[in-house]
């Protein structure tokens, strides 16, 4: 019988181990064949040498040989897989090499054992033996865990050390033809690439899902920065909204606690002075009587009785007098227009209060509230004093314009006269007007500057070497230090809080009264009064402190006063 025309694959050639062509051949006693390399290195230190295909088990380990007929066999199946005819041909389901061989094959056929893979080229071997266990054909699929195109990039079982191209869809694991054999027999498998055709249908619609997923996450996450954003808008709003409200209070308060004052010091001197004006008069009666009482006295002593009965009549009718019993000092204070003036205040506050509690601020309308804002700031700018530096006093670092209208502290010291009115520790300067009697009022730019100090100073003040600036010490100013510390330079300080930092300051005076004010310019609020008594001139005074590296580099300026509302 011919065997042109027989088929055979390659698996029948392959090395169940190495998933390859045989290379040097050898059969175990078991029948199995193998490359003799790879059967050596599976038995090389195992104490119990089994087949690696049917598990049996050998208690000496074999002294296999060559096979050398199933080598040649297997060399000319590999020549001829490379050069000669060879054909694919489409059986159960798969592709399996189909190959025509010469002639020759016939005589060794012969020669091969029965349980050989090569037993089947033989006409006379009957019919062909059941596939191994690792050959499986179905009406699903058939495939085999060999060729050379696929054997290359298959993942190998740890256990079987064969090719994993089978999907278990029971227990969801991917298994190799033996793993199938022995323990998924009844299971739902297919092979692993049908199963990635299957879920690869899938993909898009899992891809677009993420998609969706992920926009929907970046417009949460532009939603919560927007949010963010208006929250820092809120604030804002709600800062500069509480900001004027409150002080816009404090402001009227302080106005109603100044003219409280004024009013109450108005009335007390109304007083005193009505009662030094009563108490004089009383007095002047009280020496007539006491004159009256002391005459007749002497008449009582007289023994002249012609000058006695003459004179008693006189003596003894009773001078003109006002009728005393119903006059007394006027106690009227006059402070109670101001109460009710500041109740009915507050009773506004109240009421914005409550709309501002319950519908917040407008984002649009950021007025101050109906408490009118300071009204004695636009009554002391009345009082403006056109005021000029003296460079005769400015300390050598301090640098002035040519306008005589700011300073500024320089890095170094400039060549000057030591005059006797110039400062040469304290970095400040004096104003060139003489403040005597009266009052008078000035503002000065501070904005951006960390320290400086403004007030007055009197003319008498030491200016060399260190100097105490209290009060006591002829120096009334207020000071900004570390950009946030307001105070007025009493013994000890008197810190000074100030919820809106000032970019320009207002100094009024008021000679006779002993007073020493600060404004707030900008936001027309009254900062600190300090009360004393001046015995001599005094002068502005001004100091912008050191500069600090640059840090306050900025000038002090006098600026133009303009009449607010």
């Amino acid at each position: 019988m011919s065997l042109y025309g027989s088929f055979l694959s390659d698996e029948q050639f392959q090395c169940s181990i190495c998933l390859d062509v045989f290379t040097n051949p050898s059969s175990t006693p078991c029948g199995h064949s193998f490359c003799m390399d790879c059967i050596s290195r599976y038995w090389d230190g195992s104490k119990v040498c089994q087949c690696p295909l049917c598990k049996k088990t050998f208690q000496k380990r074999p002294d296999l040989q060559i096979n050398r007929t199933l080598r040649e066999i297997t060399e000319q199946f590999r020549s001829m897989k490379g050069g000669a005819v060879v054909g694919r041909e489409k059986r159960g389901g798969s592709d399996s090499i189909t190959t025509l061989f010469s002639p020759v094959t016939t005589s060794l056929a012969s020669s091969v054992p029965n349980n050989s893979p090569v037993a089947a080229l033989s006409p006379t071997s009957g019919p062909p033996p059941p596939p191994p266990p690792y050959y499986r054909s179905s009406g699903r699929r058939r495939f085999t865990v060999s060729g050379a195109a696929s054997s290359q990039s298959l993942p190998v079982c740890e256990v079987h050390q064969r090719g994993i191209m089978i999907y278990c869809r029971n227990d969801r694991v991917c298994i190799c033809p033996v793993c199938e054999t022995e323990h998924h027999q009844d299971h739902d498998t297919v092979t692993v690439e049908d199963e990635w055709m299957k879920t690869k249908s899938q993909l898009n619609l899992s891809e677009q899902e993420i998609q969706e997923m992920i926009r929907q996450r970046i417009r949460k996450i532009e939603e919560i920065r927007k949010s963010v954003i208006e929250l820092g808008r809120a604030v804002e709003r709600e800062t500069a909204g509480s900001v004027c409200l409150f002080s816009a209070l404090v402001s009227a308060i302080e106005r109603s606690e100044a003219e409280l004052m004024e009013v109450m010091e108005m009335s007390r001197r109304a007083a005193e002075h009505q009662a030094d004006a009563m108490i004089l008069q009383l007095e002047l009666e009280v020496e007539e009587l006491r004159r009256r009482e002391s005459a007749l006295a002497e008449l009582a002593q007289s023994d002249d009785y012609n000058h006695c009965v003459k004179t008693f009549p006189i003596l003894s009718s009773l001078p003109p007098a006002k009728d005393w019993s119903s006059v007394s000092v006027n106690s009227d204070l006059g402070t109670g227009t101001i109460y009710r003036s500041l109740a009915a205040l507050v009773e506004r506050f109240q009421e914005e209060l409550k709309v501002v509690a319950e519908t917040g601020f407008p984002a649009s309308a950021l007025e101050p509230s109906p408490v009118r804002t300071q009204p004695r700031m636009k009554r002391v700018q009345e009082y403006a004093l056109d005021v000029t530096l003296d460079s005769n006093t400015a300390h050598p670092r301090l640098v002035l314009s040519e306008d005589m209208k700011s300073v500024r502290c320089g890095d170094r010291h400039q060549l000057l006269p030591d005059n006797p009115e110039r400062f040469d520790r304290v970095v400040c300067v004096l104003g060139r007007e003489a403040i005597s009697s009266g009052r008078h009022y000035w503002e000065v730019e501070v904005g951006g500057k960390t320290d400086w100090d403004l007030g007055v100073a009197r003319q008498s003040i030491n200016r060399k070497g260190k100097i105490e600036v209290t009060p006591v010490n002829g120096y009334w100013f207020l000071s900004l230090r570390d950009k946030s510390k307001y105070a007025f330079r009493t013994e000890p300080s008197t810190d000074v809080h100030l919820n809106l930092r000032p970019h320009k300051i207002g100094v009024f005076v008021d000679f006779e009264k002993g007073q020493v004010s600060f404004y707030n310019v900008d936001a027309k609020i009254h900062i600190y009064t300090f009360s004393d008594t001046f015995t001599e001139c005094i002068y502005p005074f001004f100091s912008p402190c050191t500069n600090k590296s640059g840090k306050n580099e900025g000038p002090l300026i006098i600026t133009p006063v303009n009449s607010t509302e």
